[in-house]
């Protein structure tokens, strides 16, 4: 017994100098841009892709990537980060053309890949629609992330979000409807296929409801910042815990609870200075972990592998790339005519460029079991493809922006917003100083001198602003948007305040829309 303990402790010792490696690495990478300017120009994921391609290179091996390390350590907190800052009002004004990509889309993401495999590689088609199940989910975290730095329209990246939170879960049902084709445990029957996806996704949406909404209502009965938080962590574990363990979508249940925490439990059950503690909390953790993960798909490359399989790679690239380029121009046209999306032809070009794989399509390969024919091929054309969407594609979707003039003025805009920031920040200030005035101990110089200071400063930003708004006429709509934005923020507030007190009905909820600021 004594023995199995002392086992025991060193391998807990091992694993921790490993986590504590990893760790520093990512850290190390995100001082890099701050040292050396010229690495500003690489979103920080793919920064850490090219690092643990250089360990790898060199043969140093950080951790072994598990696909039970992906999804279930992974992969509840990615999704619940990006599902808590969607907002439903955005995602719901583009349902139609997310749904089409998510659930069509990635049908013919995976018949498109299998098809290309099957007639040029040579590859048994139950195989090859296990790659390209595999493939099916985008993981555009870099793609977002860069969105976000540029400025590229706030539409553009809740249709990039929108599809991968939901085709993530689409592609793990998928892949799970077809891993037991090869093996020739079952066969492919449509009928039983659809009924299995609606009961996987219908679990996962049951689940993910049923603690969104409870936790949401749990939270009205007490104001505390750190227990609300960890709700929201515990929340995303046991949803995705409980709903595979029931047999659904633990993706899509992550996904579900994650969208009504984030657009109605944090509005009736936490007070603003909670939301914006949680956000930050969530902030943190998906940061933290993106910075491990992508940093172990680099550095799990075996160049050797892949050498070896260069064909295989090239041939479902090619395969990828026009499936998802019919799946995003056939299906956003169809959009468009039925339900009016208007996404315009540039969007759509970024939309078909900018849809990367990650973490999710390397978890599911590594899930292939190893009795299998053929998986390690799999396994080495899955992570060449990867590859390849996060350097090659994620590389030169910047470029892809600017020759479509897709990057919009955020840059402008955030320079505006940071001038009527400060402005406001020292105004306060200058309130605060007029009533210490008579404040014993308070020299009348020193006053002055300070009211002074920070009338001065005032008056500067005031100018900038006034010239902002000379130079950019158009910057006007836009502080009419986020006044309009601040007002709903209120109304929304006043009506969580007021069923927290019991004063309103719970069926009223604060998503009462108020025509006058609207419209």
């Amino acid at each position: 017994m004594a023995l199995e303990w002392a086992m025991e402790e060193i391998v807990i010792e091992e694993q921790l100098k490993q986590f504590l490696l990893v760790l520093s690495v990512s850290l190390g990478v995100a001082t890099l841009p701050q040292v050396f300017s010229w690495f500003r120009r690489i979103p920080y994921t793919l920064l850490l892709v090219i690092v643990g391609l250089g360990l790898a290179f060199v043969n140093v091996r950080l951790v072994n990537l598990s696909p039970e390390l992906i999804l279930m350590i992974f992969l509840p907190p990615l999704l619940f980060e990006a599902a808590w800052n969607l907002k439903w009002s955005d995602l719901k004004q583009d349902l139609v053309p997310i749904c089409l990509y998510a659930v069509i889309g990635v049908v013919i993401s995976i018949a498109g890949v299998a098809l290309g495999l099957n007639q040029f590689a040579g590859l048994e088609l139950s195989i090859a629609l296990l790659v390209g199940a595999s493939l099916s989910a985008t993981d555009p975290v870099s793609v977002t992330a860069l969105f976000r730095e540029l400025g590229a329209s706030k539409r553009l990246t809740t249709l990039m979000e929108g599809e991968s939170l939901f085709n993530d879960g689409m592609a793990v049902v998928a892949f799970g409807l077809l891993v037991a084709l090869p093996l020739g445990t079952t066969t492919l029957d449509v009928q039983s296929a659809l009924l299995e996806f609606f009961q996987v996704v219908g679990i996962g949406i049951g689940i993910g409801g049923l603690i969104g909404f409870g936790i949401s209502y749990l939270t009205q009965r007490f104001d505390l910042p750190l227990v609300e938080q960890s709700l929201t962590l515990v929340s995303a574990y046991s949803t995705y815990l409980i709903t595979e363990h029931l047999g659904g979508s633990g993706v899509i249940g992550v996904v579900t609870t994650a969208l009504i925490l984030g657009n109605f439990g944090s509005r009736i059950g936490m007070n603003p200075r909670t939301r914006i503690i949680v956000s930050e909390f969530w902030e943190f953790l998906a940061f933290f972990v993106n910075s491990i993960v992508f940093l172990l798909i680099g550095d799990q490359i075996r160049f050797d592998v892949l050498g070896n399989n260069l064909k295989t790679i090239a041939i479902t690239i090619a395969a990828l790339i026009l499936a998802r380029a019919v799946s995003i121009y056939g299906l956003s046209s169809l959009s468009n005519w039925l339900a009016k999306s208007n996404i315009s032809l540039p969007e759509q070009t970024v939309l078909s460029w900018g849809g990367l794989r990650g973490s999710v399509s390397i978890a599911l390969v590594l899930s292939v079991p190893a009795t299998l024919p053929h998986r390690e091929e799999m396994i080495a054309t899955v992570f060449g493809v990867v590859l390849f969407t996060l350097l090659v594609q994620g590389l030169t979707t910047q470029p892809l922006l600017e020759r479509l003039q897709l990057l919009g003025s955020q840059p402008l805009r955030q320079e505006y917003m940071e001038a009527i920031t400060r402005q406001v920040a020292l105004q306060r200030a200058l309130e605060y100083l007029e009533t210490v005035q008579k404040r014993p101990g308070i020299q009348p110089e020193f006053y002055d001198y300070q009211k002074q200071l920070l009338a001065g400063e005032i008056a500067r930003w005031q100018e900038k602003i006034d010239k902002l708004l000379d130079e950019y006429p158009n910057l006007q709509e836009f502080t009419t948007q986020e006044l309009r934005g601040e007002l709903l923020a209120i109304e929304a507030d006043t009506y969580a305040e007021f069923v927290r007190i019991g004063r309103l009905n719970k069926e009223l909820l604060p998503f009462l829309q108020i025509t006058p600021i609207d419209n």
